[in-house]
């Protein structure tokens, strides 16, 4: 259903500034929406596409003019606003219901221990499996091939997408998601070399996600050998990430793809580290920091600190230094022009 911008602006806390009566059916981006959808600017460069925009109506910060015959809401951060109207107009992704569901909302194809407890309003697929003394919170949706292992906690309100797995004892908190293909609490990394022969050592420890913690699709997070690998509360991850055995991250970081971090890191709250990083183990990553794509990381770093490169630096070095590498072959060049004058005086 669609709302009105005097309506969606109050919803949203906004100062409208045209024709409060027109009414928006949903949300899109600035070069992709429609007469009847909002969309939003919230970074400068993207200026000139409000000039190209059809969108009867963007949410900008105060300051920034809109072309004639376009809307305009003004907040503070309109990228947040954007992503509550599209919560007010559109909603979250609705869940299908198991196929052939019982009552409770279990699947006859689902695989439940009777040792297992089951929060009311879980719904459970097909081939999903709960193994024997797990407990699964209210209101969760275990989709196919999901499995939970023995002893393992899953909180109120979580999500297990297709092939996601909980391994024996590990805890999720409330809220929590696990998109396709994640596992949590495999066995870590964790060999004794001797004569030459890596022979395995037990991995005894769990993992724990702490709430509202949303991991993407084909991550890794290993056990701990003794302990537990811990994500802090708010932490989000995009696909593809690797975490080792006995690190723990602190409440809302921002992992992206690919990054790849070994054991007994200990990262602190607010952290974000850009694709392809990759952290050394047994080291501190400090409240705050910030890593750009590929950085590596192989040493300890200072709360707040800005970084890039491998090994890593301050930003501002690493950029430098990425400045200068473009230009060696230039420098190579130079050198050998030098070399061969030189040898002519």
């Amino acid at each position: 259903m669609g709302m009105t911008l005097t309506t969606l602006a109050s919803h949203l806390g906004a100062q409208l500034h045209g024709d409060g009566d027109v009414v928006i059916e949903q949300c899109a981006g600035l070069l992709l929406a429609k007469p009847g959808e909002l969309s939003f600017l919230a970074n400068a460069k993207y200026c000139n596409q409000l000039e190209a925009t059809k969108a009867s109506a963007v949410l900008t910060t105060p300051g920034v003019e809109c072309p004639c015959g376009v809307h305009q809401l003004t907040c503070d951060d309109p990228y947040f606003a954007f992503r509550n109207a599209i919560i007010a107009l559109q909603g979250f992704k609705q869940h299908p219901v198991p196929m052939d569901a019982d009552d409770r909302g279990i699947s006859a194809k689902a695989m439940v221990h009777p040792s297992a407890a089951i929060g009311e309003g879980t719904q459970i697929h097909p081939f999903a499996v709960v193994e024997a003394g797990s407990t699964v919170g209210k209101g969760c949706h275990l989709y196919p091939g999901s499995w939970i292992g023995p002893e393992a906690t899953v909180g109120d309100d979580c999500i297990l997408y297709p092939n996601s797995v909980v391994h024996d004892r590990c805890q999720l908190g409330n809220r929590v998601t696990l998109h396709a293909g994640t596992v949590i609490g495999n066995d870590g990394f964790g060999y004794a070399t001797h004569k030459g022969t890596h022979h395995k050592i037990p991995q005894h420890g769990i993992v724990v996600l702490e709430d509202d913690v949303e991991i993407g699709g084909n991550c890794a997070i290993e056990r701990a050998t003794m302990g537990e690998t811990r994500l802090g509360k708010g932490t989000k991850f995009a696909d593809l990430i690797s975490i080792g055995h006995g690190t723990s991250l602190g409440p809302h970081c921002l992992i992206v793809s690919l990054v790849g971090v070994a054991g007994s890191v200990k990262i602190g709250h607010h952290v974000v580290l850009g694709g392809q990083t990759g952290v050394a183990g047994h080291i501190e990553i400090g409240d705050g920091v910030q890593a750009i794509a590929q950085t590596g990381i192989a040493a300890s770093i200072e709360p707040g600190s800005i970084i890039g490169g491998a090994p890593a630096v301050p930003l501002d070095t690493a950029k430098r230094n990425l400045l200068a590498g473009t230009r060696l072959a230039d420098l190579f060049k130079r050198v050998k022009r030098l070399e061969r004058r030189a040898k002519k005086d």
